[in-house]
């Protein structure tokens, strides 16, 4: 494991990278297609044809994400669309100096619509300092399914025994009242921590899927049934119109094969084109 920075060590301002990505989508005569888009700093949002819906792909042109970097990216599907979001790679967080990163998503889904928010993993470095914040104002009927897996340590280098920071802050509402609260924070000796029995059992990927919709309860015996086949250790459980899903496991690449039938069991569509 590397050495820690010292923590007075600044990056100028002028060295932080501030990107944000605003759209909102609409249907038209049974097609969803974007409306309103705006771009900021080094992030790109890109439409693949032939996709069911709208398809929307988040492109960082950056290559990662650095200590003291924002991305404010906020969404908004209009009543009856169709969206898939998610993102041309994994994302990389690099070793931060003493400024945390900080990435904010906004949802809104609007009567009937359906919204997806299927990123690719995120890969956290050792040293890597990250904050994200999660909010979501959905109406009754709309379906929303949100997806956010994490890796810990550039595995295939070696690096497994990480140290820094993870903060997520999950708030969800419905008609306006909130139905998901969930808050999680990793400092410090991050592997040690996943190495607790009781905390991840040596996992160093895991991931959290979120589906919500007026006939979500009935979709939990159906993934379940998939899970007791899955290559990781996971769980599921589901009330009030919301389910969630929980995965782990020593190595991404069996977390993703265990989220593909999931995602094609909550969407009745494969995972999004990019993911292959």
């Amino acid at each position: 494991m590397n050495a820690p920075l010292p923590q007075d060590t600044h990056l100028p301002a002028h060295a932080r990278a501030r990107g944000a990505v605003r759209a909102r989508f609409a249907a038209n005569r049974g097609r969803s297609a974007i409306a309103d888009l705006y771009e900021a700093g080094g992030l790109r949002l890109r439409f693949p044809r032939g996709t069911a819906g709208c398809e929307a792909v988040l492109v960082n042109t950056g290559g990662g994400v650095a200590g003291g970097d924002t991305a404010a990216l906020s969404f908004h599907a209009c009543a009856d669309a169709d969206v898939t979001l998610t993102t041309q790679a994994a994302e990389k967080i690099y070793r931060a100096q003493n400024i945390a990163a900080r990435i904010n998503l906004d949802l809104v889904a609007e009567e009937g619509a359906r919204l997806e928010w299927l990123p690719q993993e995120t890969i956290l470095f050792d040293g890597a300092r990250l904050t994200r914040d999660f909010t979501l104002c959905a109406a009754e009927t709309a379906r929303v399914t949100l997806l956010e897996a994490t890796v810990f340590g550039r595995l295939a280098m070696g690096e497994r025994d990480i140290s820094g920071l993870l903060a997520d802050r999950w708030r969800l509402r419905r008609a306006g009242k909130l139905v998901f609260a969930e808050d999680l924070r990793l400092e410090g000796e991050i592997a040690a921590i996943l190495d607790r029995k009781a905390c991840g059992a040596g996992a160093r990927a895991t991931a959290l899927l979120l589906h919500m919709s007026p006939d979500a309860e009935s979709l939990l015996e159906p993934v379940r049934e998939s899970l007791s086949a899955a290559p990781c250790s996971a769980g599921a459980s589901a009330w009030n119109g919301l389910l969630c899903v929980r995965l782990m496991s020593p190595a991404p690449e069996k977390m993703r094969a265990a989220l593909s039938p999931l995602l094609e069991i909550l969407r009745g569509r494969p995972a999004p084109r990019v993911w292959q």
